[in-house]
């Protein structure tokens, strides 16, 4: 029906199942590309992870403050789902935060989310050069901390606009990153409970961030910035969403950005690689 992104391995199309009304938004790799970049098993491992989700804000697929914390609300749900599963999403920004038709964030593309056992650590280097948290950088090994860092990094962004670290390049975004939070100004739009919460989210020292202690993300949801907020209507999908938008029907694409289709064709691929996929 129509393309609904681009990104570094493909794009996303929003199409619809012959004879029937069902839609869904479909993510299109280039199987010649998978292999020729090695990311074979980071596709397996996308599938598998996003068939043992069932959870209301993982996709089976700047903000006024209280747009934003809606959002956060959400990817909190989802995060606590994740990590109580023993899975890291380790890519966590707004281009892979989906709306449904009821303002309900939904979470999408697990390329680079991985299974951990408790205790363990992951060694990858992958994520958004914004996002990435200091460990990963100074490889060090990282575990569910990476992902409460990149939401500490996630509010800043929807609250400021612009993320905290940025640079003209990877490598001066990565220095950002390592000064840490202590250097970023914090705009006017950023609150105080808001700059608290970012803060304790984004410390150097992964075990003393919010969210990556004993109660894992459950402490997230006790920040005075949530002060008031109806977490149990949240989940039981009764709260009315700041982020719905108007569409006419499911096929209703005039909220995405246009994209140029893509003629050309895609290489054969005759590995093998993906036979019971």
């Amino acid at each position: 029906i129509a393309t609904l992104g681009v990104g570094g391995f493909g794009r996303v199309q929003l199409v619809k199942l012959k004879d029937s009304d069902v839609t869904f938004a479909l993510k299109c790799l280039k199987k010649k590309f998978v292999v020729e970049s090695r990311q074979q098993e980071h596709v397996y491992s996308e599938k598998r992870i996003l068939q043992e989700c069932s959870c209301p804000f993982i996709v089976r697929g700047g903000f006024q403050e209280v747009s934003a914390r809606f959002c956060v609300a959400c990817v909190v749900e989802a995060l606590a789902y994740l990590h109580a599963r023993g899975i890291l999403y380790r890519d966590l920004k707004p281009e892979n935060l989906l709306l449904d038709a009821r303002g309900y964030i939904k979470m999408a593309d697990f390329g680079f989310a991985k299974k951990l056992a408790c205790g363990r650590k992951a060694w990858t280097f992958c994520g958004t050069p914004e996002y990435v948290c200091p460990e990963m950088i100074v490889n060090r090994g990282h575990d569910r901390g990476a992902d409460c860092w990149a939401l500490g990094v996630l509010v800043y962004e929807l609250l400021a606009g612009v993320p905290p670290f940025s640079g003209t390049d990877p490598m001066k975004t990565y220095n950002a990153i390592l000064w840490g939070m202590e250097r970023v100004h914090f705009p006017n739009e950023v609150g105080k409970r808001a700059e608290d919460i970012i803060r304790r989210l984004c410390r150097q020292n992964p075990s003393e961030r919010l969210g990556n202690q004993k109660h894992g993300v459950g402490d997230v949801r006790k920040h005075k910035w949530f002060q008031g907020f109806d977490w149990e209507s949240l989940r039981s999908n009764q709260l009315a969403s700041p982020l719905k938008r108007e569409v006419s029907g499911p096929t209703d694409f005039k909220n995405f950005d246009w994209f140029p289709e893509d003629l050309d064709v895609p290489p054969d691929e005759t590995s093998g690689w993906d036979h019971d996929f």
